[in-house]
Formats: structure tokens, C-alpha cells, sequence
């Protein structure tokens, strides 16, 4: 399932930093990746997602939404992935069916380039990954 790493989605971040409940076990499949040396990572559009979050009082912090990224980012030594012109290219060629979230197309997109495991509560990229379009873990 973790063969080449981890792509966290901007929920299952959120969680993370926060302490929030997750899926049983994904504690020990983050740690395990870190572990492996895999990667774990996030997409730059998660960095939007806090921003636009934080700018609407969706997410309390007293830090700066970018301040909030960037310690999350080296707090779990999570890799940043850019939103390259392929993948930004490849969101928009996805298999159907498909939803039409802009920003989870291109979550989907950077886990299909990397070959990384989504990890999301998000029913509609669960789906998605049942159908074999993308890796997912729930969390």
C-alpha cells in the first residue's frame, strides 16, 4: 500500500498537527515510512488550503498561515511536492469518474506522479481509489 511513500492530504494534516483521531494504525504507518526512509509528503496546494483556512478563521492558530506550513513540514520531515505543469496538466486528464475539486485533482495527480499513498478521510478520493485510479489509506 506504502510502497513508495505517502501523500497527506490538508485534513489529514490538520489532524496530525493538532492531535486529532485518526484511523488506528496510521500512526504506526507514518512513523514506519519515516522508518523506511520513505517519503512522506505534502502538495504545495496544501499550503493554499491552510492559508485560505486560517484566512477565513476555519483553523485557529496564533501563528501565520505560513508559519503553520512550514513548522508542520519540518516538525514530521514532510516533503513539499510542487504543482508542476504536468501534474497541474495531468489533474485536468484524470480517469473517470472524477469530482471536480480542482485542488484534490491535483493531490491526486502528485500521488499518481510520485506513486505515493493518499492519506484522507475525503470519501469522494477514497472512491476514487477503489476504482484503482490512485492509492489511498483512510485515516
Amino acid at each position: 500500500m506504502t510502497d513508495n511513500g505517502l501523500l497527506l492530504d490538508t485534513c489529514a494534516m490538520i489532524w496530525l498537527a493538532h492531535d486529532e483521531p485518526v484511523a488506528a494504525g496510521i500512526d504506526d504507518v507514518l512513523l514506519q515510512a519515516v522508518d523506511d526512509n520513505k517519503k512522506v509528503a505534502v502538495s504545495v496546494m496544501s499550503a493554499w488550503e491552510v492559508g485560505m483556512l486560517i484566512s477565513k478563521g476555519r483553523l485557529p492558530t496564533t501563528k501565520s498561515a505560513s508559519a503553520w506550513f512550514q513548522d508542520f513540514s519540518a516538525a514530521g520531515q514532510v516533503e513539499v511536492l510542487p504543482a508542476s505543469p504536468d501534474i497541474l496538466i495531468a489533474s485536468s486528464f484524470l480517469p473517470q469518474p472524477i469530482h471536480n475539486d480542482p485542488t484534490d485533482r491535483i493531490l491526486i495527480a502528485t500521488a499518481r506522479e510520485h506513486d505515493l499513498t493518499i492519506v484522507t478521510r475525503d470519501r469522494a478520493i477514497l472512491s476514487y481509489g477503489a476504482l484503482g485510479h490512485v492509492k489511498v489509506l483512510a485515516c
